[in-house]
């Protein structure tokens, strides 16, 4: 049996941009924390060698952008910043 999906939490700032997002973009986003949720280190980073940095972890699709921080012992995500280009 695989482990419960982490809990997604959004920031202030993120939110604001969430907000402000088309509803095509909205549900992208979703679409990503939900893998994310599911399988936090599924995203490749830039530098994969950094293990003081491998809880902040960056998913990018197309034009959308989210950075997140994976609280392991709480088991959750917080969406940091989001980024559209549209």
């Amino acid at each position: 049996m695989s482990p419960s999906p982490y809990a997604v939490r959004v920031s202030a700032p993120a939110a604001k941009v969430l907000d402000a997002l088309p509803e095509h973009a909205v549900d992208t986003v979703w679409d990503i924390l939900t893998a994310a949720a599911a399988d936090p280190w599924s995203f490749r980073q830039f530098d994969t060698d950094d293990d003081e940095g491998e809880d902040v972890r960056y998913a990018a699709v197309g034009q959308l952008s989210v950075t997140f921080w994976i609280n392991r012992p709480l088991r959750r995500l917080t969406v940091l910043n989001i980024v559209w280009l549209g």
